[in-house]
């Protein structure tokens, strides 16, 4: 009677110790494929995490066009203080209106990559863009923080 219980027992040890040996050689590969990234040539590089964006919108009053220019440029000034430096790129929103039809307006992203996004730091870029929602007389202002976006209104 013991050895077939013996004989049971090293029945299921054996599927365990595949299944932990399996395991460990699985875990042992995805380290050393971490290993082989940070031996690139970015191992020991500076790099920055987080970014933050706002979009520059070419309205004035909801639907009036203007050069958004001082606006971009005000707004590069402001995260280049606030972050370093800052980058504005051109674009195209739309959305659909109440009636279903589809607005379509040129838009103007500024962002900036960040280290030590506190918040504080977000603090202040809510703050300015409620400012620049203002000055534009806009119903909200978009804000992107590392892919998350937010209507500031």
């Amino acid at each position: 009677m013991a050895i077939l219980e013996r004989k049971k027992i090293f029945h299921w040890i054996i599927p365990i110790l595949l299944i932990v040996f399996l395991g460990n050689a699985v875990y042992a590969a995805e380290q050393q494929e971490t290993k082989d990234k940070q031996s690139s040539a970015l191992k020991g590089q500076f790099y920055l995490e987080d970014v933050v964006k706002i979009y520059v919108p070419s309205t004035y009053n909801v639907d009036q066009p203007i050069d958004n220019t001082p606006y971009v440029n005000k707004s590069l000034e402001e995260f280049s203080k606030m972050f370093g430096g800052a980058t504005a790129i051109d674009g195209t929103g739309s959305w659909l209106s109440d009636d279903n039809q589809l607005i379509k307006e040129k838009v103007t992203i500024v962002y900036s990559y960040a280290e030590d996004l506190d918040k504080k730091k977000i603090n202040k870029v809510v703050t300015y863009a409620k400012s620049l929602k203002e000055e534009m007389k806009q119903s909200s202002v978009s804000l992107e923080v590392n892919g998350k976006m937010y209507f500031i209104e």
